[in-house]
């Protein structure tokens, strides 16, 4: 009796040890279908969403659950069947972009002059691009008035409401196929009425509108959220003809550019109102019938490499220049800056304002500053690339 007594004391002792063990043992496989998860996904972020301004790819795995939100259903589809290969055992709770609250309304236009879109769902965010009037934009999700939208070059961001015209795939389609015009001064208004009294929007250059009645030397236009005004038929270019009329020529981008001479640097900029170094270049080539990435780190990764050694009598007129840090084995390179070359020595870009700057220590625009950080030349004139997307495309792709 006794012997069975204790016994039954050693076995009830160690049970608190043989419990640890057994969560110790479970919290290691935990801990490493964890890791092995995570390594996937991170595997599958390189492979389908390597720029996050451009695809959305935020997924964690944790505690058997695998959640965040991604705009990448297919990548989802391919790694949740990699899991299952493997007898991971987990619940699967990512949200796919767009969102189905959003309803058939996935669709939008810009729907004033300039719309300001930022990093975040706030007006205090920072400015990270903007659309021009006309512009048609993926919607991803809403945030109390704010949506997430990818514009037609890819980018990511916040949009207030108050700028975007919501619209279903159908309703896109036929506002496509309406006859349109393009803004083409640098700065103008919509009146009213035909005798200029009253305004209803602004206008840059680019802005896209449609037709509604024509007069002599007036156009009555819509704006895509549905009001009307009246521009002057000067200070517009039917969309057909002005597509035709695009070319990247030596002279028809120098003289887009220097149209621009003064503008103010804006951090996100990129329209007559305000600019960024790279938002510059950008708007130089969407007015000349090209829509390039928006950010001087994207740009660089386009069309071929003219120069790195400072050999400017390589360089033509619109050949890109990138300025930064160059990398070291311990650090990454870093672009930071981006303005186009206009010959004799000389280039153009936006840096408190923009500014003709010259690599001849002679010329009176001498930029030692730039010199000293330059980093290379691209060429994307007449060159294929695969993010660079002809302006014709834009009211037949997004």
């Amino acid at each position: 009796m006794v012997f069975f007594y204790f016994a039954l004391v050693m076995k009830i002792k160690y049970i608190p040890i043989l419990v640890s063990l057994f969560t110790i043992l479970i919290s290691c496989e935990s801990k490493t279908d964890n890791e092995e998860v995570n390594s996937l996904i991170e595997a599958k972020r390189a492979e389908v969403a390597p720029d996050k301004r451009v695809a959305l790819w935020d997924l964690t795995f944790e505690n058997d659950s695998l959640k965040g939100e991604t705009d990448q259903p297919e990548a989802l589809k391919a790694l949740i069947e990699e899991l299952n290969a493997k007898q991971l055992s987990f619940t699967e709770a990512v949200s796919i972009l767009p969102e189905a609250t959003l309803g058939d309304k996935i669709k939008a236009l810009v729907t004033i002059s300039v719309a300001n879109i930022r990093s975040n769902p706030k007006h205090s965010a920072e400015l990270a691009t903007q659309a021009l009037m006309g512009t048609p934009l993926n919607v991803l999700k809403e945030d109390d008035g704010w949506f997430l939208v990818q514009t037609p070059d890819g980018y990511l961001s916040w949009v207030d409401r108050a700028g975007i015209h919501l619209m279903t795939e159908e309703e896109l389609e036929r506002w496509f196929r309406e006859p349109k015009v393009v803004f083409t001064s640098l700065i103008g208004y919509v009146w009213k009425t035909e005798d200029q009294s009253e305004m209803v929007s602004d206008l840059v250059a680019g802005d896209i509108l449609t037709i509604s009645e024509e007069t002599k030397d007036q156009l009555k236009v819509n704006l895509p959220d549905g009001r009307q005004g009246w521009i002057s038929a000067s200070d517009a270019q039917d969309w057909e003809s002005w597509i035709a009329s695009r070319n990247t020529s030596p002279e028809a981008l120098i003289t887009t550019a220097k149209q621009m001479m003064g503008t103010p640097y804006l951090w996100g900029g990129t329209s007559i109102k305000g600019v960024d170094c790279s938002g510059f270049t950008k708007t130089i080539y969407y007015l000349n019938g090209q829509i390039i990435p928006r950010d001087a780190s994207q740009q660089i990764n386009e069309g071929e490499l003219v120069d790195a050694d400072k050999n400017w009598d390589k360089l033509q007129v619109g050949d890109l220049l990138f300025f930064g840090v160059k990398g070291t084995p311990e650090k990454k390179e870093r672009v930071v800056h981006v303005g186009m070359w206009i010959g004799n020595g000389e280039f153009i870009h936006s840096r408190g304002l923009v500014r003709i700057s010259s690599f001849d220590p002679e010329n009176p625009n001498y930029d030692e500053y730039e010199l000293g950080r330059y980093l290379r030349t691209k060429r994307i004139v007449n060159v294929p690339s695969e993010h660079v997307l002809s302006v014709s495309e834009l009211l037949t792709t997004n």
